[in-house]
C-alpha cells in the first residue's frame, strides 16, 4: 500500500491559480516549492505540486494540479499573483513542457542554448543517459536609453568561483538593472537518482553542495523516514541537530570573513579564514571529513559523538565565540567599512515576502522565516529558539543577522552537548523498510530552509526527487538588491547573500 505522508488537494489545472491564491493568503502561507512530476506510468498524466508553508500548524498544505492523459499541457500562470512562482514555472516548463500561460518571462531557465527545443529531460520517456545537442534562443535583458551601457560579467570569473553570467545595465556607475543567467553546470541529479534506493541516492544528495551537506542529507532523510513510517531515536535527533548547528557556525564564520573581501578589509578576511579553518578541522574530527558527510543516514546516524569529542567541540566553540566577538568589534569600529555596508543592497520587507525569501536574506529584512521555528524537527522545540531579525534589509543587516545567529547557535550547541552527556548508551538508528509513498523534509541550512520531496515506487526505489535549496528563492532577490547602487558594490552585495551556484545546479 502506498504511504503518503501528506494529503494533497487534487485539482484540475484550470483551478490552480484560484486555489493557489486562496491558500497563499496574501503571503501568510509562503510558497515553499513548486515542481512537476511525470505520473504517466500511474495513468494520471503529469502533475504540478505546490507546497505552501502553514506556520501556525507547523505543516505544509499541498495543492496538486493533475493534467490528464491527452489533455492540454497548459495552465494559467500564478506568477502575477504569487511572484515566488516565477522561477518554478520556468523550470517546470523546461523540464516537463507544461506551459504557464501569461508568464511574464518564459525564457529558458535551466536548459541553455545547446539543448534542442522540445526536449524535456524529466519526462519518463527520456533516458537517464540520453545524449542530446541542439539549439534554442536565450535573450539577455538590458535597459535601453541614451547614455546607458552594458557591463557583462562571467560566466568565467577571476576567482575560484562557479559560473554565472551577469549583465549590468549602467547609467554611469549606478546599476539600473541586472539580468543573471545561471544553471551553467546543472548536473541532472533529480534524473540521475531515479530508480535508485534511498541509500544509493544518499551519497549523491549529500554532495549537492559542500556548504549544505548536513541540511541536504537531513531533509532527504526526513522525507524517506516519513514514507517508511519510522521514528528516529532521540540521541540520533540530538546529533543531527548538533551537526546542523555546526554547519551553520562554519558557514556563518566563513561569511564573516568573506564579506569584507568585497571591500578589501584584509584584517577581517584573515581572522575569518583562521577561525573557519579551525572549525573545519573540528568537522573532520567529528565526521572524518571537513564537510560533515557520512554521519546522517536514513533512520538515524551512522556514528556517535564520543565524550572526548563533546569536550573538543565545547573548547572550539568557546574559542570561536571569542573570535566572532573580535570580528564584530572590527566591523563596528571601522568607519569606512560601515560606510560601505550601510544602506547598500537593500531588500524591502515586502519584497522578501513576495519572493518567499529564506534564511539570512529574509530575516535581515524583518521577515522571520526560519524552518527551525516554523516546523518541529530535530530537537529544536526543546531549545527555546527564536529567529534573529533586523529590519534595514541592507548589507549591514545581513552581517548583523549572521553575528546574532552565531550567538544563538553557540548557546544551542552548549545545550545539545549537555543533552548528549545525559543520554549515553541510547540507540542511534532505526531499521528502515521501504515501499511506495511520497513525503517531504525540511531543514534550515546556513542559507535558509532546504526542502526535499521524495516519491518511492513499490520496490522502494526513487521515482521522483525534487530539491529546493535555500539559494533558489534568494537568487531573484539579488537582481533587485543591486538597483541604484554603484557597480563596485556588487561584489559586496553578492557576498552578503552568499548564494550558491551548486545548490541550484542540482
Amino acid at each position: 500500500m502506498e504511504r503518503i505522508a501528506h494529503v494533497a488537494q487534487v485539482i484540475a489545472p484550470e483551478a490552480l491559480l484560484e486555489t493557489a491564491v486562496r491558500v497563499y493568503d496574501g503571503g501568510h502561507h509562503p510558497l515553499t516549492a513548486m515542481f512537476g512530476r511525470d505520473e504517466t506510468a500511474q495513468g494520471t498524466g503529469y502533475a504540478i505540486y505546490c507546497y505552501f508553508e502553514i506556520p501556525e500548524k507547523k505543516d505544509m498544505q499541498v495543492v496538486k494540479a493533475v493534467f490528464k492523459p491527452e489533455s492540454s499541457l497548459s495552465y494559467q500562470s500564478i506568477t502575477h499573483a504569487i511572484p515566488a512562482a516565477a522561477w518554478y514555472e520556468r523550470e517546470i516548463h523546461d523540464m516537463f513542457g507544461l506551459v504557464p500561460e501569461g508568464h511574464p518571462d518564459l525564457r529558458p531557465l535551466v536548459l541553455h542554448e545547446s539543448f534542442p527545443e522540445g526536449f524535456y529531460p524529466l519526462r519518463k520517456s527520456v533516458k537517464v543517459n540520453a545524449k542530446v545537442r541542439g539549439e534554442r534562443k536565450f535573450k539577455v535583458r538590458s535597459a535601453k536609453g541614451q547614455g546607458l551601457f552594458e557591463v557583462p560579467v562571467g560566466p568565467i570569473h577571476a576567482g575560484i568561483i562557479e559560473p554565472g553570467h551577469f549583465r549590468f545595465s549602467q547609467a554611469g556607475e549606478a546599476m539600473l538593472q541586472l539580468d543573471a543567467k545561471l544553471f551553467f553546470t546543472h548536473r541532472g541529479i533529480e534524473k540521475a537518482v531515479e530508480g535508485k534506493t534511498p541509500e544509493e541516492a544518499l551519497h549523491i544528495v549529500e554532495r549537492i553542495c559542500g556548504a549544505c551537506s548536513v541540511s541536504n542529507t537531513w531533509s532527504f532523510c526526513q522525507a524517506v523516514e516519513k514514507v517508511a513510517g519510522v521514528s528516529v531515536p532521540r540521541r540520533a535527533e540530538i546529533i543531527r541537530t548538533l551537526l546542523s548547528e555546526l554547519e551553520r557556525i562554519v558557514n556563518h564564520v566563513g561569511d564573516l570573513g568573506n564579506m569584507p573581501a568585497g571591500v578589501g578589509f584584509n584584517p577581517a578576511i584573515s581572522l575569518g579564514s583562521r577561525l573557519k579553518e579551525r572549525l573545519m578541522r573540528l568537522c573532520e574530527a567529528v565526521a572524518g571529513n571537513r564537510f560533515l558527510r557520512g554521519v546522517i543516514v536514513p533512520g538515524g546516524v551512522r556514528q556517535d559523538i564520543t565524550p572526548e569529542l563533546i569536550e573538543e567541540i565545547h573548547s572550539v566553540m568557546d574559542a570561536t565565540a571569542e573570535g566572532v566577538e573580535d570580528l564584530a568589534t572590527m566591523f563596528r569600529e571601522q568607519e569606512n567599512f560601515q560606510n560601505r555596508v550601510q544602506t547598500t543592497g537593500i531588500i524591502r520587507h515586502q519584497t522578501a515576502v513576495d519572493l518567499a525569501m529564506v534564511g539570512v536574506g529574509a530575516r535581515a529584512s524583518g521577515y522571520a522565516h526560519d524552518s527551525r521555528s516554523d516546523f518541529a524537527f530535530g530537537v529544536y522545540p526543546e531549545l527555546d529558539f527564536q529567529p534573529y531579525t533586523k529590519t534595514m534589509g541592507d548589507v549591514a543587516a545581513r552581517l548583523l543577522v549572521r553575528i546574532g545567529e552565531l550567538s544563538a547557535s553557540f548557546e544551542m550547541v552548549d545545550k545539545l552537548l549537555d543533552m548528549l552527556r545525559n543520554c549515553q548508551g541510547m540507540p542511534l538508528h532505526a531499521d528502515m523498510a521501504y515501499g511506495a509513498g511520497e513525503a517531504w523534509g525540511i531543514c534550515e541550512s546556513p542559507r535558509g530552509s532546504n526542502f526535499h520531496y521524495v516519491a518511492l515506487d513499490e520496490e522502494g526505489r526513487i521515482d521522483r526527487l525534487f530539491v529546493r535549496s535555500a539559494s533558489y528563492p534568494n537568487w531573484p532577490a539579488l537582481t533587485i538588491a543591486v538597483q541604484g547602487d554603484i557597480i563596485p558594490d556588487f561584489p559586496l552585495i553578492n557576498k552578503s547573500f552568499e548564494l550558491c551556484y551548486a545548490c541550484i545546479d542540482r
